[in-house]
């Protein structure tokens, strides 16, 4: 991977990293938003605890996930954001908060983008490939 392409992915790794990890973060504090209230009304009939509780789960995933992003394996976390983002859009559309679930939609393929770079990464040695591209030799 060449490196403006390498610089890329990892300014998406932490810009989606972050974002998963400070909005779980803020599932506890509700500075950025009221997030209960996006909770879809026909998805509050099925919790088995309060919205409030709910979120407080929310958190923890996100949480772990933007970490899991961040700091331990990009790929998995970037794969997971995405199912969960896509999830998240959906209750967004059942509760009526279209705009936001459409922003949402696309972050979910900003997440699988970057889970499939990151795998690509991973599978590629840079001097082997940088090399493969430029038509020079590889030596051991």
């Amino acid at each position: 991977m060449d490196t403006r392409l390498n610089g890329t992915v990892t300014a998406l790794r932490i810009a989606i990293g972050l974002m998963a990890t400070l909005a779980g973060l803020d599932k506890f504090f509700n500075l950025l938003a009221n997030w209960e209230a996006y909770v879809a009304p026909i998805a509050q009939q099925f919790l088995p605890v309060s919205a409030t509780a709910f979120m407080g789960v929310v958190g923890v995933i996100e949480f772990t996930v933007g970490i899991t992003i961040l700091v331990i394996r990009p790929s998995l976390g970037a794969f997971v954001a995405s199912a969960w983002l896509i999830l998240v859009a959906i209750n967004l559309v059942l509760g009526g908060h279209l705009d936001i679930a459409v922003r949402d939609a696309v972050l979910a393929v900003a997440a699988f983008a970057l889970g499939e770079f990151e795998q690509a990464r991973a599978a590629s040695p840079a001097p082997i490939a940088d090399a493969l591209r430029s038509g020079r030799s590889v030596t051991a």
